[in-house]
């Protein structure tokens, strides 16, 4: 008996359909199930929620979300080896679990899924920072989720919730703060994973806001943004050149000094600069 449930321990569940993880698909399972559960409750109260995961390999986390009470779990994992042990999971859930076999980064979930809704995912480290930011970054706000409760590598994750000045703000954190309270509410080590990975792990809460923090065309901003890091060490006067002929007027405008690096410029100075280019005549 596991702690969390009457299914199998996943050792043995991994054993017994040979699920051995793979570099290619950016996976290390965490096998621990009192820390699934841990990771599941810092989700919030689930009962009332429906939740989407992403790679859940071979369902650590799914029973976690199942057990802690999730209304419903889609789960969208790429490799077909995980499907069985998933089988067996939805088995012990009468109607409480969907498994999609396909890339999270081309299925639309909202089908399979009712408001509210909640994603909960140790991501895959190839994809997870892309699908954060398709996630931040929709067209309309408030998105489609609740909460984001998301495993990252410990790197990724102070990036996140870095604050203006420090060596790990970026374009993750302007974008993560506009739109979202993000806080780190766990790290595991790399002992916790098998394979263990070289690097510490960390869970990040994602909670929406209402609304943007301040006014700004979501395309626009994420645009000017990846622009400003990408050459982080430049001043903004040459690391925007591209984003408008006239960079430097629209900067002074946003009340931005031209000779400002990225990694100075606070949220609402990044949004004002937004609405400047947005807004500016070509």
């Amino acid at each position: 008996m596991s702690a969390i449930d009457g299914l199998p321990p996943l050792r043995d569940v991994i054993a017994r359909h040979d699920l051995r993880a793979k570099k290619q698909l950016g996976q290390n399972f965490l096998l621990d199930l009192n820390l699934t559960a841990k990771i599941a409750r810092a989700a919030g109260d689930l009962s009332g929620s429906d939740v989407i995961e992403v790679g859940p390999g071979p369902g650590g986390l799914t029973r976690g979300l199942l057990a802690e009470g999730a209304r419903k779990v889609l789960a969208i994992e790429k490799d077909a080896r995980a499907l069985p042990a998933l089988a067996e999971i939805a088995a012990a859930y009468p109607g409480r679990l969907e498994v999609i076999e396909g890339d999270a980064l081309e299925i639309d979930p909202l089908a399979h899924v009712q408001a509210p809704i909640r994603i909960v995912a140790n991501l895959p480290y190839n994809v997870g920072t892309e699908l954060l930011i398709r996630w931040l970054t929709p067209k309309d706000w408030p998105p489609f989720w609740q909460s984001l409760t998301l495993m990252f590598q410990k790197e990724v994750a102070e990036r996140i919730v870095a604050l203006p000045g420090s060596k790990a703000y970026g374009r993750l954190a302007v974008l993560a703060q506009w739109r979202a309270d993000a806080k780190i509410v766990m790290t595991l080590p790399p002992e916790a994973f098998v394979p263990a990975p070289k690097i510490h792990s960390a869970v990040v809460h994602l909670t929406a806001l209402d609304a943007p923090r301040y006014p700004a065309d979501a395309k626009v901003l994420s645009r000017v943004v990846a622009a400003g890091f990408n050459q982080r060490r430049k001043m903004l006067r040459a690391s925007l050149k591209g984003i408008h002929p006239e960079i430097e007027r629209l900067l002074e405008e946003a009340g931005i000094a031209p000779t400002s690096r990225a990694e100075e410029i606070g949220l609402e100075q990044f949004c004002a600069l937004a609405r400047a280019v947005a807004e500016a005549p070509r």
